[in-house]
Parts: C-alpha cells; structure tokens; sequence
C-alpha cells in the first residue's frame, strides 16, 4: 500500500546495502525482477529465527490451558479468514 516511487526508494536502498538484486524481466521489458542476494537470504533467514524465538518467548508467558485457548481461537480465527 505504497506508492511505485516509494517501492523505488525501498528497493534501492536494499540493492545498495547489497540485500536484492534487479534483473530485467523477460516477459515485460518495463519491468524487473527483484531477488535476494546471498547476504538478503541471511538476513532474512536470521530475523526469521528471532521472530519466532520472540513468539515462543511471549506464548511462554502463558499457562498451558490459556495457550491451548488460544491455540483453539487463532485455529477458529484462520478458519473464518480462509472462508471469507
């Protein structure tokens, strides 16, 4: 929900820290396509594994009944999102 120039600006400042890469795309030659770079895939990978260190983390927080309460409410709330 940005704008195209806004999506420019992102994008290169992901290319200059060395994080994507552009390549043109063959089926329109307006546009590129946008790929991680070995270090992107690092980055990612690790922020990947914090996130969800942090969800244990917080979910930990909670007695067991309460976080199969809640297990049972986000599979509810899933299954209403997949059906809307």
């Amino acid at each position: 929900m940005v704008t195209t120039g806004a999506m420019t600006k992102r994008i290169d400042r992901l290319e200059a820290a060395g994080l994507v890469t552009r390549t043109p795309d063959a089926s329109d030659g307006r546009g590129r396509r946008i790929g991680l770079t070995d270090r992107g895939r690092q980055l990612i990978d690790a922020a990947f594994t914090d996130h969800i260190a942090n969800e244990h983390r917080l979910v930990g927080l909670l007695a067991a009944s309460d976080r199969e309460t809640l297990a049972r409410i986000l599979k509810q709330w899933l299954g209403a999102l997949d059906d809307a």
